[in-house]
């Protein structure tokens, strides 16, 4: 029993209160979720030959411009990290998979918790409202957030083990569920090159969606295809660079919820989230389909200029 929260804004005149708006969402699912909470939000995309890097340590004593200097020298690249609490984000002009390398080697008590150009994750083990306050993300701006909070049931209650989880591409996802196939999913993709940080379950959901990304499959065509070969029940929000996607199972178990206004659009496992953003009495609301996918941004699932959204009765993505 997790919760789960997303927020897309379509007003740009509310980016500026997106972390403001997104809390209390957030603090709302502490019922369900009190072990940890995680957010994932994106701005500040950085340009295309660099990268940005979401990393973790545990001592909020680490020395992260050290960090950087190193990196820097030994890959002869640009490299500049700014602290939040325990986490670092790494913005660098080095080969992202030669960066990942060196961290490996040099720095291997430094999780890598996302990458690409505009995500930032965030997460540690505690309340919701006292991990997101840790971060300093009340005032955050940005178009987009999605956040979960945990309730541990099939692993430790770690870091590590804390939503959200990413391998690369600015994707990440946050999951209400259990998949009864990850173990199995996990070694074929650890074959293909896939390295992953915990053992939790939503961690393999992240990597396979990625993996698919990478071969050259477009996101709606990889979710649609996660629904022959992930196994379970599950609800998934997945965050991308331009906005976010829902995906429920087929029997559909897991609680969810969307709602739509003129200035953004939300989901969260249950309406009280949503019920704390403005206008959200006017707001339409529906609970999404088994097996559809519905998708918001400044694209579609194909990367195609859009300029509307999923809506239930409008049929799949």
């Amino acid at each position: 029993m997790c919760g789960i929260v997303g927020l897309y804004l379509k007003n740009e005149a509310l980016y500026s209160q997106l972390g403001a708006l997104f809390k209390p969402m957030l603090v709302e699912m502490t019922s369900r979720g009190p072990d940890s909470a995680g957010v994932a939000i994106y701005r500040d995309p950085v340009p295309s030959d660099q990268v940005k890097f979401s990393l973790a340590h545990d001592s909020n004593q680490f020395d992260w411009k050290s960090l950087a200097s190193d990196l820097s020298q030994a890959l002869d690249c640009s490299a500049d990290v700014s602290q939040r609490d325990t986490h670092g984000i790494l913005v660098t002009s080095g080969d992202e998979k030669a960066v990942q390398t060196w961290l490996a080697e040099n720095a291997p008590d430094v999780r890598v918790v996302g990458s690409g150009s505009s995500v930032e994750i965030y997460k540690e083990t505690g309340l919701p409202e006292d991990v997101y306050e840790r971060f300093g993300l009340e005032n955050a701006e940005g178009r987009h957030m999605i956040g979960h909070t945990r309730m541990a049931t099939e692993s430790a209650v770690t870091t590590a083990g804390s939503h959200p989880f990413a391998t690369g591409a600015d994707l990440c996802l946050v999951h209400n569920g259990s998949l009864s196939n990850h173990n199995r999913l996990r070694e074929e993709l650890k074959r293909k090159g896939v390295t992953f940080g915990s053992q939790n379950d939503s961690e393999v959901a992240a990597a396979y969606l990625t993996w698919k990304l990478r071969q050259g499959v477009s996101l709606k065509d990889a979710l649609e295809q996660a629904l022959d070969d992930l196994d379970g029940f599950f609800t998934f929000c997945i965050g991308t660079s331009d906005g976010f996607a829902v995906l429920r199972d087929p029997i559909a178990c897991k609680h969810a919820v969307l709602a739509e206004t003129d200035d953004w659009v939300a989901m969260a496992t249950e309406y009280r989230a949503i019920a704390t953003l403005p206008g959200a009495a006017q707001a339409k609301v529906w609970e999404p389909r088994p097996s559809t996918v519905y998708a918001w941004g400044a694209e579609t699932l194909d990367g195609q200029a859009a300029n509307a959204f999923e809506h239930a009765d409008k049929g799949a993505a």
